[in-house]
């Protein structure tokens, strides 16, 4: 099998081979500046010298007598402090007085063919190729007192000669390029390691998949999810986000817009924002939801933004209700068996001891209370749902020792359009517990709770009244709110988490149907709770339910 490289080595690679060649186009264009520079340079230096040369006091006397001995003992010093290839001394007709590396040709032709300019009294430049070879050379006339050309001075530095001091500086250039190379490398693998720990060691194909399945959870989940950056800025929203707050644009038209311009949200919330919460309750886009936000931790101890997860709040308290009606059913369902068992008992023994009258009486005296209470609820509530519910606390508050006395004026035939069946079982069943339990701590004997049900008056009223422990002052503003009660905490609920959700649910029921609670106190003690939920016109005949 075909082995890949991995990210790292791959990036690494691509750093060092990017950056040699780099370093090589580097080189050639700094070669060829340096080499054009050179050029330049001692192009200057050779017409410096020749000019001074051809200013030289009695050069021109020694080249005008054709002097060779005295012009050969005027330049060799010369010669000897200069760094030319070559010094030559020619006269008009072209030909060598003097050369400083080949003085077998003097009296032969100078070689080049660029001496026209010279004679006509200018100073050149130029690379031709001489006797000795290529070079780049300077001329300069030699002229007599009366400003006439005699002669002709040619200072050259031979191309060999540049091209030694080109390999040279080249030498020196390739050694500081291996050493930036070399660092280069080490660069490369250090940025390469760092880019893939930022990348927790993830090859890129395997950070593709996992943003892909990121994207496909979010959108699968059901809960809404947005994520804000250090900015506040948004930086992820999921489907299920967007339509649980009706928001019509799509995630990328979203995306990197400051959050106040998305959602609308209390002020309370981004002054919030800085803190980790759970279960917050809050109104995004004028909804209320349940709020958790964690932070985004690029480094320890320093957020790098936030992730909000939030449920539409009525769903929570649909569910929390349902599984409140469900585990009341079922408590319901367990006493009526244990009673029925312990009336099955006793039954049984009187037939064994074959007490056959005191039998029927026991029955006709077990049923009477059962059979009357029962037809009381029947004729006054419509709802079987809400028969089931009163009959249930009725058994369950007798077992408890409690007893649950309804109001002969009892009516309801229609519940308030806004207000569901289910809601109404919470908001019974839940003032109904409240009672029972406040009746159970007080220490004289448990007096009776009073349930009045009325559907008069184009409005729903509920009133539950029981002589308990009553409720302290300082608690009752804010007895509806979350997590808020009056029950003191038992050792088996030491954590508190069957008590503070009831009259919460209950208050925000009444409160989505626009009615009202109030709470009082009854005399001689305990307290009375007063629902007061108007009916809607659309409900004002039949039975409605949800």
């Amino acid at each position: 099998m075909k082995r890949r490289l991995s990210f790292q080595v791959k990036l690494f690679l691509s750093l060092v081979l990017f950056s040699c060649l780099l370093l090589a186009l580097l080189g050639t264009i700094l070669f060829h500046f340096i080499d054009r520079q050179l050029h330049h340079d001692l192009g200057q230096r050779a017409r410096v010298q020749a000019s001074e040369i051809a200013l030289m006091p009695g050069l021109a006397e020694k080249v005008a007598r054709r002097d060779i001995a005295g012009i050969a003992a005027l330049i060799q010093p010369l010669r000897n402090q200069s760094d030319a290839s070559y010094i030559v001394i020619g006269d008009t007709q072209e030909h060598h007085l003097y050369h400083s590396e080949s003085p077998e040709r003097l009296n032969l032709p100078m070689i080049g063919g660029d001496n026209a300019e010279v004679l006509q009294g200018k100073t050149i430049i130029s690379v031709r190729k001489g006797g000795i070879g290529v070079s780049l050379r300077s001329k300069a006339p030699i002229l007599n007192a009366q400003h006439q050309v005699i002669g002709i001075v040619s200072v050259g530095y031979l191309t060999s000669y540049i091209a030694n001091i080109n390999v040279s500086l080249l030498w020196q250039a390739s050694l500081y390029g291996v050493a930036l190379l070399l660092l280069l490398f080490i660069f490369s693998w250090m940025f390469s390691r760092n880019l893939k720990k930022q990348m927790f060691w993830l090859e890129p194909k395997d950070i593709a998949l996992l943003v892909l399945q990121q994207k496909a959870l979010l959108e699968a989940m059901y809960e809404g999810v947005f994520a804000v950056n250090a900015e506040r800025q948004l930086i992820l929203i999921n489907r299920a986000a967007r339509e649980l707050l009706d928001i019509q644009q799509s995630e990328s038209e979203l995306l990197g817009k400051p959050l106040d311009a998305v959602l609308q949200i209390p002020a309370a919330f981004l002054r919030q924002h800085e803190v980790k919460t759970h279960d917050h309750v809050t109104v995004l886009n004028q909804r209320q939801v349940i709020v958790n936000r964690v932070a985004i931790e690029l480094e320890p101890g320093e957020p790098g933004g936030w992730v909000c997860s939030f449920r539409d709040k009525n769903d929570i308290n649909t569910l929390s209700s349902q599984l409140s009606q469900v585990k009341r059913y079922a408590d319901n369902l367990r006493i009526m068996r244990h009673e029925q068992l312990n009336w099955t008992a006793t039954l049984v023994g009187l037939l064994q001891m074959q007490r056959y009258d005191d039998a029927m009486r026991y029955i006709h005296a077990q049923s009477a209370g059962a059979q009357q209470v029962l037809d009381f609820v029947s004729a006054r509530f419509t709802s079987p749902a809400l028969c089931g519910l009163l009959l249930g606390k009725y058994v369950s508050a007798r077992e408890k020792g409690v007893e649950l006395k309804f109001d002969p004026a009892c009516q309801l035939s229609r519940i308030p359009a806004a207000l569901s069946e289910t809601a109404l079982m919470s908001v019974i069943g839940n003032l109904l517990d409240n009672a029972v339990d406040a009746t159970l701590n007080v220490t004289t004997p448990a007096a009776p709770i009073e349930l009045y049900i009325s559907g008069r008056n184009q409005e729903l009223l509920i009133e539950v009244a029981d002589q308990g422990c009553g409720i302290d002052d300082s608690i009752k503003p804010h007895l509806f709110e979350q997590g808020v009660t009056s029950k003191p905490s038992s050792n088996d609920d030491m954590f508190g988490t069957e008590h503070g959700i009831g009259l919460y649910l209950a208050a925000g029921y009444v409160q989505q149907a626009g009615g009202s609670i109030e709470i009082s106190d009854n005399s001689p003690q305990g307290t009375i709770f007063s629902v007061f939920i108007p009916f809607q016109p659309a409900a004002l005949t039949g039975l409605s339910h949800e």
